[in-house]
């Protein structure tokens, strides 16, 4: 699709919105033993807390978000979202204890309209054969993002363990005056819908979606991605650390590297395998890849391993944004809101979920007698995606047409 303004807004949000949340990944081992974590099990296990916490706020507040994106607009649901954001910055960097940033996180979740609207924005300015890869440039922004968010969060920990959240802080509040002055409202008026009092149900928002025809399909298959997908984001840094013995500035470096190859894949590669082999096969490449990463990481046991799965396991981030598509091309204009807030309300309920499960399958197979195996939540996650490769099928573009 063709690079505009706003789209390239949209991009500028959502990567800095990524570095705020890489800036703090390489620090959570170090954070959870400041607010008096005993060992590292330990700490993955209260550091999981907090992410479930912001999970269940969003899921929460995700479909209304979304709906009301669909009745007022995106820029004024996306302006107070990015405001939310920085003022949750500003909590988390004054937290003394534990309590205090588990409520930064809920604040942070209930504000987890910047990626709602941004995904419905990008479905008003772009076509629907051009979803796929519109929604990958997104990915690619996110990695950016992390590239730079993990880097600069493991030099800042060196000046002060609450550093990266001031500078999070500060770029979120950049952000805010960006948009302010730079964002025009995509959502016409005649596409917008009423807002009622069934947006405020979650539970009813995604029961609606999951009865619109041909939208089950991509949801379950995107719930389940997700589940399984939060293996890295909550175990990455302590796995790393008890697998190789990483440190917060080892750990960002490896972050940025993977957040440099999402970039290329998201941005450079993705585009082109969509224009040659349509947004079907790629998104089977991506499914394999996925399987392939996670089993490669779950048996590595010294870093080139490591280094030879990283290029391979970011492939499979191609998979959110083909079965975003996928979804978004089943509704109309006046339900992109309600579809993209229930999307991340369902990515929510699985990031409330697995890190809860995930890092109790590492906690049992680190600190508990039996079996060693840090690498089991890896598995275990394979082994989810590996499931949902008969529904994945179920996307065939020829399938569909034979059913008209």
């Amino acid at each position: 699709m063709k690079i505009t303004g706003p789209f390239l807004f949209i991009l500028s949000t959502l990567m800095i919105d990524a570095i705020g949340v890489g800036i703090v990944f390489p620090i959570m081992p170090d954070l959870m033993d400041r607010v008096g974590a005993a060992s590292t099990a330990e700490g993955a296990f209260w550091g999981g807390i907090m992410m479930s916490a912001y999970a269940g706020a969003m899921f929460l507040f995700g479909p209304i978000v979304g709906s009301l994106s669909d009745a007022f607009g995106r820029r004024p649901v996306l302006i107070a979202a990015l405001v939310t954001l920085a003022i949750d910055y500003v909590i988390m960097a004054m937290a003394q204890t534990y309590w205090v940033l588990l409520v930064g996180r809920v604040i942070a979740g209930m504000a987890g309209a910047t990626y709602i609207t941004a995904t419905a924005y990008i479905s008003d300015i772009a076509k629907p054969e051009e979803r796929g890869a519109a929604f990958g440039m997104i990915g690619a922004a996110f990695g950016i993002g992390f590239v730079f968010g993990p880097a600069l969060g493991g030099v800042a920990s060196g000046w002060h363990i609450t550093a990266p959240f001031w500078i999070a802080a500060a770029l979120s509040a950049l952000n805010v005056v960006f948009g302010i002055f730079v964002l025009p409202e995509s959502l016409k008026k005649e596409n917008r819908r009423p807002f009622g009092k069934r947006d405020l149900n979650p539970f009813g928002t995604i029961a609606r979606a999951f009865m619109i025809p041909g939208l089950a399909v991509p949801l379950i298959c995107i719930f389940v991605f997700e589940f399984a997908n939060m293996v890295y984001p909550t175990l990455w840094a302590f796995w790393g650390r008890e697998v190789f013995g990483w440190d917060g500035f080892t750990i960002g470096l490896t972050l940025s590297a993977y957040g440099i190859l999402i970039a290329i894949v998201q941005a450079g590669l993705l585009p082109q395998l969509t224009m040659r082999f349509g947004d079907y096969k790629t998104l089977l490449l991506a499914i394999a890849a996925a399987v392939i990463g996670l089993v490669g990481f779950g048996f590595s046991t010294t870093a080139w391993a490591v280094a030879l799965v990283l290029p391979i396991a970011t492939l499979a981030d191609m998979a959110p944004p083909l079965l975003t598509a996928f979804a978004a091309n089943r509704v109309g204009e006046n339900q992109q809101g309600l579809v993209q807030g229930v999307i991340a309300s369902l990515s929510s309920v699985a990031a409330v979920a697995a890190p809860l499960a995930l890092t109790g399958v590492f906690r049992g197979f680190v600190d508990d007698d039996g079996i060693y195996f840090p690498g089991a939540p890896f598995i275990i996650a394979a082994l989810l995606i590996f499931v949902i490769i008969p529904l994945v099928l179920r996307l065939n573009p020829r399938r569909s047409a034979r059913r008209l």
